[in-house]
């Protein structure tokens, strides 16, 4: 009976034992889940770009904002002051070309760094990045050929004419606001090529492309805009959270003052629009 007593004990014992070490090897996969999430998220976006001496920019091709010129370089009022900044930060500057509609995942799964690109603050842009002051205004403006501009002066002559938009854009959301046809283009370059081939009637593009792309002097000498359907500002995105908007917002205060973003606005014609920061 005493030896039954004492394996049963025993069997006790062990069990006891093996329970605890299960519950600790537990416990510490946990803290190191937590440790690991910690990391993660105590990482800022300034480290990050710092440690790989990188700022990636996702562009569109966008005069005057961003753009190539003959030698292959982006240029631009957005471009010019995106290197700017990332000099300030002691990092060089890539510029990749996204799909606009994209721009948000672009960001999220940090294929990209900021959207820095004529990029209109919509509620959609606010809710799903941290985003800069604004440094710019804007409008969404109707290009028709010139020969027929006098016919669409207002949103109540559009009804009957077929658009090209860029897809995911603040032209988009306002034509489709209107209730009009429209077909969603990759870019607002790529809009106004339908309308001068003469496969959509108008487009909708932003005011700024539109004084520097659009009308005498321009590759689009047969086209004009018309009415401009809203106002609005530009902003420069990054991730939620990101330390790099504090860190833009003091650049464009900076900059402001001293004079040289004005002096980059001239360079391309849109000093008009910036806002005082």
């Amino acid at each position: 009976m005493k030896k039954i007593f004492v394996f049963m004990l025993t069997m006790v014992m062990i069990l006891s034992l093996s329970a605890c070490n299960s519950g600790s090897g537990a416990d510490s996969k946990s803290e190191s889940k937590s440790d690991s999430k910690s990391d993660i998220s105590s990482e800022s976006d300034m480290e990050y770009v710092k440690d790989k001496g990188t700022l990636v920019v996702g562009i569109t091709d966008f005069e005057p904002m961003d753009y190539k010129d003959d030698s292959g370089e982006w240029i631009g009022f957005d471009a010019d002051m995106a290197k700017a900044f990332g000099e300030s930060l002691g990092v060089n500057v890539e510029f990749v070309e996204i799909d606009w509609d994209n721009k948000i995942m672009e960001l999220d799964g940090k294929t990209i760094d900021c959207v820095w690109n004529g990029m209109t603050l919509t509620d959609e842009v606010t809710s799903s990045m941290e985003c800069s002051n604004a440094y710019c205004n804007n409008g969404q403006v109707v290009i028709v050929p010139s020969d027929s501009s006098d016919k669409y002066q207002d949103t109540d002559s559009l009804s009957d004419l077929s658009f090209a938009v860029e897809a995911g854009s603040a032209g988009e959301k306002e034509v489709d606001a209107l209730g009009l046809n429209y077909t969603s283009i990759k870019t607002q370059a790529d809009a106004l090529m339908e309308v001068a081939a003469g496969t959509s009637d108008a487009a909708v593009i932003d005011s700024l492309m539109a004084a520097a792309m659009v009308g005498e002097g321009t590759g689009y000498d047969k086209l004009t805009y018309t009415c401009q359907l809203n106002s609005e500002e530009y902003g420069v995105g990054f991730r939620k959270g990101s330390d790099l908007t504090k860190a833009v917002n003091d650049f464009f205060k900076e900059s402001f003052g001293d004079g040289s973003m004005i002096k980059c606005a001239e360079k391309y014609g849109v000093q008009a629009a910036v806002i005082e920061q």
